[in-house]
């Protein structure tokens, strides 16, 4: 939160990527190694509240403060924000308790929203589309993407994991394809690439969960 106070996006970025790096491997030891624990539960969904919430929020509390609205900047409106960062507390606590999220998610996760979130201002910074920077920097929109934030994190729309237990193309073809696009992505539209990502993440799931539905029913 230093580094945004000081608009070092990209340095605020980075901490936060590699807050959601080590949370994702430490899992991964975790299943490998066969290692399990209430407490080690509950720490990762502290750690990711700080990362993946508090830090999300104050971002958009920021975008809020400097965008070009009529309603001044010392006003409540730009705590709005933290919506994101209660949206983020109930998914995490939900997550905890949710039998069904242990191979996939339902809901858009805490890490991926908080890059979509952090990486707005990135967008801000390095865009040279007048549209763009117009409408990442409108109040009512920033606000439109609070709220569908909050509500995209606890939606009831089932997501895939990019977990991998077997090492075949066959159960991976998925994962692979979406991390594919995610390089093309990031490659051709540098940060404006990650919020592209994340939209790619979720039509992709909504997209498999359609033909899953399909096969069901034949």
């Amino acid at each position: 939160m230093v580094f945004v106070s000081k608009q070092n996006f990209e340095i605020a970025f980075f901490f936060v990527f590699l807050g959601i790096f080590f949370d994702f491997f430490d899992g991964f030891f975790a299943r490998l190694f066969k290692v399990t624990g209430e407490l080690g539960l509950q720490l990762d969904s502290l750690a990711d509240m700080v990362t993946s919430g508090v830090v999300p929020g104050y971002v958009m509390y920021f975008l809020l403060e400097n965008s070009q609205h009529e309603i001044s900047s010392s006003s409540f409106f730009p705590f709005l924000g933290f919506v994101i960062t209660m949206g983020s507390c109930y998914r995490l606590a939900f997550f905890n308790i949710d039998t069904r999220q242990t191979d996939s998610f339902i809901g858009l996760p805490t890490p991926a929203n908080s890059l979509f979130i952090l990486s707005l201002p990135l967008v801000i910074s390095y865009s040279d589309s007048l549209f763009i920077l117009e409408l990442l920097t409108n109040q009512w929109i920033l606000l439109l993407i609070t709220a569908f934030s909050a509500y995209i994190l606890n939606a009831e729309i089932p997501l895939f994991s990019l977990k991998i237990k077997k090492f075949t193309f066959k159960d991976n073809a998925l994962q692979i394809s979406f991390l594919t696009l995610s390089v093309l992505l990031l490659a051709f539209f540098q940060y404006a690439g990650v919020p592209l990502v994340i939209i790619s993440y979720v039509l992709l799931s909504v997209v498999n969960n359609r033909f899953s539905l399909d096969g069901k029913t034949k």
